[in-house]
C-alpha cells in the first residue's frame, strides 16, 4: 500500500498543478477575452461575477453527489470539463458561446475544487502527517507556469484558442492518464474503524457539518481569500497609480507573490510537523498582517514588493489548513463521509472572499484612499489570530489529543511513509 499512496499522492498533486495552469491562463488574458467577444466595461463584472457563483454551486452539488459516488470519480471528470469549457472561451466568436462556456467552467470548477481537497485530506489522514500544503504548492507551481503561457501568447500576439489548444491536448489526457491512481477517501479505514466509516456514510456526515464548529473555518477561509483576491486585483494599479512604479515593474509584484506562495507552501508541511498547525496559521496570519501594512505605509515601490513578498509568504498556508483542520475534525465527529462534506461547504467560502474581496478594496479605494483600503484585509486577516484554536486538534474519547490518526492506526504499518 506504500505504492499505491505515493501514486495516489503524485497524481492528485499533478491535478492541483493542471488546475491553477487552467486558471491562471482564463484570469490573465481577461482583457483579450474582453476584446475578443467586445464584453463592454459595464458587462464585464457580471461575467466575472458568474464564474464563483457557478462554482459555489458546483461545489454545494458535490456535497450531493459525493454520497452516492467517491469523490475521485467526480474529480475525474470535472477536470477534463474545466479543460474543455477553457478551450470553448478561446475557440467561440459569439458571446453566448462565451456565457456556456464560463458557465461550465464555473460549475466544473466548484465541484473540482471540493474533490481535489476531499482527496488531499483522505491521503493525509492515511499518511499520517501533513501534506496538504504540497498539493496546494502544486497548484501555486501551475499558476505560475499558466501566467507565463498567457504572457508568451499574449506577447506574440497568438488568438486564444492557439495558446489554450496545446495546452489542453497535453493536459487533458495526462490528467486523465493519472486519475487511475487517485485514492478515495472510502478506501481508506478511518480512525473509528467500521463504526467511523458507518458514521460517515449515513447521518454522521449531515450532524458533524452542521454543528457550528465549521463557522469559525468558514471565516478564515473568507478572509484568506479577500487577501489572496486583493493581491491579485490590486498590486499592479497600486504599485503604479499609489507608488509610482513604471508600467514593466508593476507587473512584478503578483509574480513575486505567486513565487513565494509556491516556496511558503513547499515548506509548509515542514513547519506542521514540528510547530504544530495552529502555530503555522498564526504565524502565517500575523506576516500577511505586516504585509498590508508594510504595503498601506510603503514610500515606494520596492517596499511594496517586500510587503507583497510577506503577503504571499503568510496567506499561503490559510487555505490549505483550514480545508485540513475542516476535515480532520469532521473525521473525528463522522468518518470520511462528514469530512467529505464539511470541506464541500467550505470551499464555497472560497468563492465568497473573491466575490467580496475585489470590490472591497475597489469601492474603499474610490470612497477613502488605496492606502486605506489595504488596511481593511489587514484587520480581517488578524481576525484568524482569534479562531486559531479551531485548527487544533479536540480530546479524543481516551482523553489525548491527536491531529492525525498515524498510519500504523489504519492498519498500514509503520513504513517511513
Amino acid at each position: 500500500m506504500t505504492d499505491v499512496l505515493r501514486r495516489g499522492r503524485a497524481s492528485l498533486a499533478f491535478s492541483f498543478l493542471v488546475q491553477g495552469v487552467a486558471f491562471a491562463l482564463l484570469v490573465t488574458r481577461i482583457p483579450a477575452i474582453q476584446d475578443r467577444y467586445g464584453v463592454s466595461d459595464a458587462l464585464l463584472p457580471v461575467f466575472l461575477a458568474a464564474v464563483p457563483i457557478l462554482a459555489g454551486i458546483g461545489s454545494v452539488t458535490t456535497e450531493r453527489l459525493v454520497k452516492r459516488v467517491p469523490p475521485s470519480r467526480v474529480l475525474r471528470w470535472s477536470q477534463p470539463v474545466v479543460l474543455l469549457a477553457l478551450l470553448g472561451v478561446g475557440a467561440g466568436e459569439h458571446m453566448a458561446v462565451l456565457g456556456v462556456a464560463l458557465a461550465a467552467f464555473g460549475l466544473a470548477v466548484g465541484a473540482l475544487d471540493a474533490s481535489m481537497n476531499m482527496l488531499g485530506v483522505s491521503l493525509q489522514r492515511a499518511y499520517g502527517r501533513s501534506i496538504m500544503l504540497s498539493f496546494h504548492a502544486a497548484y501555486s507551481l501551475g499558476g505560475i507556469v499558466g501566467a507565463s503561457l498567457a504572457w508568451v501568447g499574449a506577447h506574440e500576439d497568438l488568438a486564444l484558442w492557439v495558446s489554450y489548444l496545446p495546452v489542453v491536448l497535453l493536459l487533458m489526457p495526462a490528467a486523465l492518464a493519472g486519475s487511475r491512481w487517485y485514492v478515495d477517501g472510502r478506501e481508506e479505514v478511518p480512525a473509528g474503524g467500521a463504526e467511523g466509516r458507518a458514521g460517515g456514510a449515513e447521518g454522521g456526515a449531515g450532524a458533524a457539518v452542521g454543528l457550528r464548529w465549521l463557522l469559525p473555518l468558514c471565516l478564515v477561509m473568507t478572509v484568506a481569500y479577500i487577501g489572496d483576491s486583493t493581491v491579485s486585483n490590486w498590486s499592479a494599479k497600486y504599485l503604479q497609480d499609489v507608488l509610482g512604479s513604471s508600467e514593466e515593474l508593476a507587473t512584478v509584484p503578483y509574480n513575486v507573490y505567486m513565487v513565494t506562495t509556491l516556496l511558503g507552501r513547499a515548506l509548509g508541511d515542514v513547519g506542521v510537523r514540528r510547530f504544530g498547525a495552529v502555530a503555522v496559521v498564526r504565524t502565517g496570519a500575523l506576516v500577511a498582517a505586516v504585509g498590508f501594512a508594510v504595503v498601506a505605509g510603503a514610500p515606494g515601490a520596492w517596499v511594496g514588493m517586500l510587503g507583497f513578498t510577506l503577503l504571499g509568504l503568510g496567506l499561503c498556508v490559510l487555505v490549505p489548513q483550514t480545508f485540513a483542520a475542516a476535515g480532520r475534525r469532521a473525521a473525528e465527529r463522522g468518518g470520511p463521509g462528514a469530512s467529505d462534506a464539511a470541506i464541500a461547504r467550505l470551499n464555497v467560502f472560497n468563492y465568497v472572499g473573491f466575490l467580496i474581496g475585489s470590490p472591497l478594496v475597489g469601492a474603499l479605494g474610490d470612497a477613502w484612499s488605496y492606502r486605506g483600503a489595504m488596511l481593511v484585509p489587514m484587520v480581517l486577516v488578524l481576525v484568524t489570530l482569534v479562531y486559531a484554536r479551531s485548527f487544533g486538534s479536540e480530546p479524543d474519547r481516551y482523553g489525548g489529543v491527536h491531529e492525525w490518526p498515524h498510519t500504523a492506526d489504519v492498519g498500514r504499518g509503520s513504513n517511513g511513509l
